[in-house]
């Protein structure tokens, strides 16, 4: 093997002879960069578009929004009336500080261990490639499907989805596809145990502004709008360490089954000796399903109302419908049953959760369809949009097999 000081791994010819040929596939879609605020989607399509016809499945391209596509690969199933299985994945990455990596995050560099550095290696081009060569294998083993299987690759996820899965999820070509269930992504798992996600918390972006008596900053001007906000964000930060508070001392509990408040940003003023007359504040709140939403706007409204009176005004810069939870009861879910007893079988130990931040399940829980949040990584620490992000290719091989296993199980329930 070609090594170097670093401990890192050239990629000379000898490299791509040696490796499995699934890894080649992966770190080749990791060097696109698709990398926001403005990623170059058109290779990463182009790509896709090739696995598709080498492998043999159907390829769609839908336009979503303008220069945002969304990638379908089906394999038709002998029952293609029974509700198909999705399986979803995001294109997008993150942004990259480069100065803080210890190599190109675009190289794809996979060092002496089998550790492949890039951007995209856990979150989430790894699960779009096992998706592929789990399917590959399948196909080449002569398996057929009952169900019919979509793989689908969306745009923006990063961003919110709002020119990705949201608008997909509200077109005919959508409603074609007749989803019963589908797998999207989830965290790696630093232990031996593998994190499934059942449901995800609410994302809400509220602006409150106060108003108040403005006057010169030399006078004690009573009701200004800087004192009345000062309580409104004393009401949200007491809340949030409660929240805190019974996480720490709850060992059962997860971040997902627990509010977070942050205050993101503050605004107003004019000049240093000028009170200004109105001041505001962005927090963003994520809110557990375990939370009644109802209650937890009325709190909210209770608390404006005793800090401000009735000089305030609310904003909702991002509001989701709250998700009803993915239920993860053997009777009551034939998916998750199915989903589990695969990986009893396979030995795997899960572990279920609450997604703590918010992926594009959030969109399709929404419409009633029952989702788990699934990425093959145990053995591997939590690097999403941090710096050095990498996956093992043992690993990343590992969760191949797994996916062709609950590939042929889901898809035959």
């Amino acid at each position: 093997m070609n090594g170097s000081d670093d401990g890192r791994v050239t990629n000379g010819p000898s490299l791509e002879v040696e490796e499995d040929p699934a890894v080649s596939r992966f770190r080749e879609y990791l060097r696109i960069k698709t990398v926001q605020p403005n990623p170059d989607y058109a290779p990463a399509i182009k790509f896709l578009k090739g696995q598709a016809y080498e492998i043999g499945l159907s390829y769609q391209c839908i336009q979503v929004a303008p220069e945002r596509n969304v990638v379908i690969m089906s394999w038709e199933g002998t029952d293609t009336a029974l509700p198909s299985l999705m399986l979803n994945s995001h294109m997008d990455v993150v942004p990259v500080f480069p100065e803080k990596w210890s190599c190109d995050p675009f190289e794809a560099v996979k060092r002496e261990n089998g550790d492949i550095m890039a951007r995209g290696a856990q979150d989430m081009k790894c699960v779009g490639i096992q998706y592929l060569e789990a399917i590959r294998l399948l196909k080449a083993s002569g398996f057929q499907p009952l169900r019919t299987i979509h793989l689908t690759y969306v745009p923006d996820e990063e961003i919110g989805g709002l020119k990705g899965m949201q608008p997909f999820l509200k077109m005919e070509t959508f409603k074609m596809l007749n989803v019963g269930f589908a797998l999207d992504e989830g965290l790696a798992n630093p232990t031996e145990a593998f994190t499934v996600f059942y449901a995800e918390r609410t994302i809400l972006w509220l602006k409150v502004t106060c108003f108040g008596c403005p006057g010169h900053a030399s006078r004690f001007v009573e009701e200004t709008a800087a004192e009345k906000l000062i309580k409104v964000m004393n009401k949200f930060m007491d809340f949030r360490k409660n929240e805190e508070k019974r996480l720490k001392e709850d060992s059962s509990l997860k971040l997902g089954h627990v509010n977070t408040i942050n205050i993101t940003v503050l605004s107003g003023g004019v000049q240093p000796n000028v009170i200004p007359s109105e001041v505001s504040t962005v927090i963003d709140l994520r809110v557990t399903p375990l939370q009644d939403m109802k209650e937890f706007k009325d709190m909210i409204h209770a608390w404006l109302k005793d800090a401000a009176g009735d000089d305030f005004e609310i904003e909702w810069l991002h509001k989701d419908d709250h998700a009803h939870p993915t239920s993860i009861d053997e009777s009551k879910n034939p998916w998750w049953k199915k989903f589990k007893n695969t990986c009893d079988t396979l030995g795997m130990k899960l572990e279920t959760e609450i997604f703590p931040a918010g992926t594009d399940s959030r969109y399709l829980r929404q419409l009633g369809l029952p989702v788990l949040g699934f990425s093959p990584m145990n053995h591997t620490p939590v690097l999403l949009h941090d710096n050095d992000e990498f996956l093992n290719e043992r690993i990343f091989l590992r969760g191949i097999d797994i996916y062709k296993n609950l590939i042929t199980n889901l898809s035959n329930l």
